[in-house]
């Protein structure tokens, strides 16, 4: 079919698809989602499952050994791996990443239903496991509720108010608040006073689940209405708790709980987690959008909907937003979309001066119009416009134009001959169009990797490929089509666009380097070698990364105090280190979490579970730049403010991956000789001198004291291990004696010993056990064989059902990831290791391994599909033979760009450095399929191998410059700056390997002498 012809005779077809395309772009720019990052599944959940007063060795041989043994059973597992600390298990459960997001609710549903079949089968004390199966959710509305003038009970009620009102915006899924202070209900009692009346705990646990559970008394009819019985309630619940009456055992006389015991409402003493914002008491409200909505329009509404619930709530209230995904996304997509209209602009300027205005007119409205096609495909395939989408259209810019000034400038040329409009596009679509196709799908096929990779970092990076695939088909659609009909308009019979015929000096100096190199064709083919295997031999001067770090002027400060310290400690030291933070210049804002780390704010943090001994602080700096100086700073201050303790900073990421860069993981049996490894490595690290923030992820031993039960004594008194344990609970933290609801928050109701001067030791000591068989008290001391101190384990890590213990450290301020490992990774190797006892590497090697290993699954693929479509178009062997010899040298420019603007080669390089082959590829086509026509239209093959050379000088070069410029933006986007230096600086040398070396390579292989010319 003649396309061309048949675009210029019927052009209301190609009128119609133009107006669809432009008014479907501009309409899907006002509906398309808007995200920060792609969204991408966290293939993982947390399972925990409570055994309290076990050890943390108890714990992981009676709980978490055995959920391991079911749930390793799943055949979508990838890794589980767990921490038994005392009295509770969390293991993490991945499944392979294979499995798309649409059936991880199945597996979920197999998991939970493994777990309660081996609930049954745990020991007694256990709780039933827990799963949490929304532990990837993303809260990206992420705000700071502080009220100073009010108590804890008025803040919690203005947090629920502003979450029921939250929950009805448009668009909002969930909210959560963190960082409410747990209140109970404690009742102090004169331990000797209640042994004296011979009141047990069982008794008081019964007497407040027996009066404090919602009175049932049934209905009556009364004059033919049904009316329910009732029992009004007190309105204050500690008047109704202090006023229940208690028969003494043996009498009939009565007392009430008053009498026995004083009631106050306090805080608990061991809060879940505490939250502070710029050094005052704080709680946070985390919003997360549903998946298909525009997250700036949500945040919005959410943003109004705060400001209209602040003016009705009373003054003094502040709702502060710590992380503002919506105003991120906002303007991160304006100036994604500025460098566009920049690139759209530049690549149009540049055609208009290097082909004249009509092909720049033509070449830059058939670029217009793939932009906003691509954006209303994107639209319909549910691709938000976010950092990757509007990335890979940036990337694709250049790309976009090739086929559209192949056709325009053979259409202008042939035209200038004196060729009319249409036969002159019927030419050149005909002799084109098909070269044109399969060289588009072989730059499409350069990504393939990316869109047939299965972990993470592919799903993360899917749309790059998918807009890219878009946009290129798009692109030659256009051009085989539009062009054509513009070139009709524009373009005159007999007029050429250049001021004289005649070679400029620029291509007459450029034929005579042709011919120079042809002639010395093995001096040129040598020369090229040398160059390539001197750049692949400088590939280890380059920087080697992963992902770099986030834009956001925000960066993260780690706590870990000892394992066995308290979290009342914890916090006198977070608040002195919250203090010292703010003092700094250029901090504009700390927000510190005490006990845990934040809500997942954004898809790339991983949040820290819960320990008393941790707290996290998340800085704002007033400017990015401003962030290497305030870590240096903090890296002094904080140091001499816990000796005990570590702190190490940790800068936001791009793309998935998390935790310490650099970690070695030893797995084995024994937990001393672990530790004995784990010592080992770390003191080789610190000899290194260079690596900072070393440790190792079970931290230390902690102190516990065995009241050391005595089962013959306690059996004779007939005290059980019940009876045992309240009364130490009683003597230390207190027993739980019920719960009291009040609207939607629960007070526990907690009995302490009342009066006690002596100390918690002391009092354990001369505190009475009650006996539950003999409904009598015995003294601690008689069945106890007394107190004795000793250290235990409080973290036990194991991955995949091996003890394993990760050291871990981050690199220096001035070296990367890849740079510190290669140094380090010897010393740790170098460690003896006992028989049944491994070492692996993990961390930010661990993640760029499985991507690349990812990506390299699909590359076989896509390059067989390059490699046929490049055979096919010939026909032949030896013409795809001279485009694969080129490819390889394409390193070259690649390095030299990296080293020159000491830029890492990271995962977005690799991308790059792959779509340069199918880049380079796609220029030598179009050039080896001129040679051929030429030939074929009589030229002697001498002449035509140089004669189409320079026919696609102009073309080539063009298309070159064109997506140099239009990367430019980029070099100043952190997420794809070395991107844009490998492709910048590899095209520049691909251009030249397009026209020198491709010529030279097919005068040897078809051995074209040209000495004698």
């Amino acid at each position: 079919m003649d396309i061309a012809r048949f675009s210029i005779d019927k052009p209301v077809n190609v009128w119609l698809m133009v107006i669809i395309l432009l008014l479907g772009g501009v309409l899907a720019m006002t509906k398309i989602g808007r995200l920060e990052d792609p969204a991408f599944t966290i293939k993982q959940v947390k399972i925990y499952t409570a055994y309290p007063g076990a050890s943390a060795e108890k714990v992981e041989r009676e709980i978490t050994e055995r959920l391991e043994i079911a749930i390793q059973q799943m055949p979508q597992l990838k890794e589980v791996t767990s921490i038994s600390s005392p009295g509770r298990s969390e293991i993490t459960v991945e499944v392979k990443s294979t499995y798309d997001s649409d059936v991880l609710p199945q597996i979920w549903d197999e998991l939970r239903k493994r777990l309660h079949d081996t609930a049954s089968s745990l020991p007694t004390g256990a709780q039933d496991p827990v799963v949490f199966d929304d532990f990837g959710d993303v809260y990206g509305l992420y705000y700071a509720l502080s009220a100073p003038d009010f108590d804890t009970h008025e803040l919690r009620e203005f947090a629920r108010i502003i979450r029921r009102d939250l929950l009805t915006t448009e668009g909002v899924a969930k909210v959560n608040v963190t960082g409410i202070q747990k209140e109970q209900i404690v009742a102090y009692i004169n331990p000797y006073q209640l042994a004296g009346l011979g009141i047990s705990f069982p008794d008081l646990t019964s007497l407040f689940q027996d009066n404090l559970r919602p009175f049932n008394g049934g209905r009556v009819k009364v004059d033919e209405k049904n009316v329910r019985l009732i029992v009004k309630r007190a309105p204050d619940r500690l008047d109704e708790i202090s006023n229940l009456s208690l028969v003494i055992p043996g009498t009939n006389r009565s007392l009430r709980v008053a009498d026995v015991a004083t009631l106050k409402l306090e805080p608990a003493d061991i809060q879940p987690v505490l939250v502070r914002y710029n050094g005052a008491e704080a709680l946070t409200l985390s919003v997360s959008a549903l998946t298909d909505v525009n997250i700036v329009d949500v945040g919005e509404r959410v943003n109004a909907k705060v400001e209209a619930l602040l003016k009705q709530l009373p003054v003094g209230i502040t709702l502060t937003p710590i992380y503002d995904q919506a105003s991120v996304v906002d303007d991160s997509v304006d100036g994604f979309i500025n460098n566009l209209v920049m690139s759209v602009a530049v690549v149009t300027l540049t055609l208009c001066l290097f082909m004249g205005w009509r092909s720049g007119v033509v070449v830059g409205t058939v670029l217009l119009v793939t932009v906003l096609g691509t954006i209303l495909i994107m639209w319909l395939m549910d691709i938000q416009l976010q950092r990757i989408s509007l990335g890979a259209m940036v990337i694709a810019m250049g790309m976009l134009v090739d086929n559209a000034i192949v056709v325009a400038e053979g259409m202008m040329l042939r035209m200038a001959t004196g060729a009319s409009a249409k036969d002159a596009a019927s030419f050149i679509v005909k002799r084109t169009q098909w070269p044109l196709l399969g060289a588009t799908i072989i730059g499409i096929a350069a990504f393939s990797g990316i869109g047939l990779s299965n972990d993470a970092t592919g799903e993360f990076l899917y749309s790059l490929f998918a807009v890219v695939l878009v946009s290129l088909m798009i692109s030659w659609i256009l051009a085989v089509t539009l062009v054509p009909v513009l070139g009709a308009h524009f373009y005159r019979k007999g007029m050429s666009q250049s001021q004289s015929d005649a070679p400029s000096a620029a291509q007459q100096w450029f034929k005579h380097t042709l011919i120079g190199a042809l002639k010395l064709r093995w001096v040129t083919i040598a020369a090229l070698l040398v160059i390539t295997i001197v750049a692949y031999g400088s590939f280890g001067m380059v920087k080697q990364g992963f992902f770099p770090p986030s834009n956001a002027p925000v960066f993260f400060v780690h706590y870990w105090g000892p394992q066995d310290r308290d979290i009342r400690a914890t916090e006198q030291i977070a608040k002195e280190a919250e203090k010292r933070i703010l003092a700094l210049d250029n901090v504009s804002a700390v927000t510190t979490f005490i006990g845990q780390g934040a809500d997942r704010f954004t898809l790339t943090y991983a949040p820290k579970s819960a320990n008393e001994n941790y707290a996290f602080f998340m800085v704002r700096a007033s400017e990015l730049e401003h962030i290497p100086a305030i870590q240096r700073a903090l890296t002094s201050k904080l140091s001499d403010l816990d000796l005990d303790a570590n702190f190490y900073m940790e800068r936001m990421q791009f793309g998935p991956g998390s935790g310490a860069k650099l970690e070695a993981r030893f797995s084995g049996p024994d937990t001393e000789v672990l530790r004995q490894l784990a010592e080992e490595a770390k003191a080789r690290l610190f000899e290194d001198g260079q690596v900072i923030d070393v440790r190792h992820n079970w931290r230390e031993k902690g102190f516990a004291i065995n009241t050391q039960f005595d089962n013959y004594n306690a059996g004779i008194a007939g005290v059980s291990h019940s009876d045992f344990s309240q009364t130490v609970q009683y003597a230390s933290s207190g027993v739980k004696l019920g719960t009291v609801q009040d609207g939607d928050y629960a007070y526990n109701i907690m009995a302490k010993m009342g009066n006690a001067d002596d100390t918690a030791l002391q009092s354990i000591r001369e505190s009475q056990v009650w006996s539950s068989q003999q409904r009598q008290y015995i003294p601690f001391t008689q069945v106890s064989h007394g107190l004795d101190l000793m250290t235990e384990e409080l973290r036990i890590h194991r991955k995949d059902r091996l003890r394993t213990i990760t050291v871990e450290a981050e690199p220096g301020e001035h070296e990367t990831a890849g740079k510190a490992l290669a140094r380090i990774r010897p010393l740790i190797e170098d460690i003896d290791l006992p028989a049944g006892y491994n070492l692996e590497w993990g961390g930010e090697f661990e993640s760029a391994s499985e991507a690349q290993q990812a990506l390299g699954a699909g590359l076989p693929a896509g390059f067989l599909v390059m490699f046929i479509i490049s055979v096919l178009l010939f026909g032949h062997v030896r013409q795809p033979l001279i485009i694969w010899l080129v490819v390889p040298m394409a390193v070259v420019g690649v390095v030299t760009g990296l080293l020159s603007t000491d830029m890492p080669f990271g995962f977005m390089s690799l991308l790059g450095f792959l779509s340069l082959f199918g880049m380079l590829i796609k220029n030598a086509i179009v050039l080896i399929e001129e040679i051929y026509l030429q030939i074929e239209e009589g030229l002697a093959i001498k002449s035509a191998i140089v004669e189409a050379t320079l026919s696609r000088v102009r073309p080539v070069a063009l298309a070159a410059v064109t997506t140099i410029l239009g990367m430019a933006p980029l070099l100043f986007d952190a997420f794809f700056a070395d991107m844009a230096v490998t492709i910048m600086g590899g095209l520049t040398f691909a251009t030249i390997l397009t026209l020198i070396a491709v010529p030279v390579l097919y005068s040897l292989l078809f051995k074209v002498s040209y000495r004698k010319a």
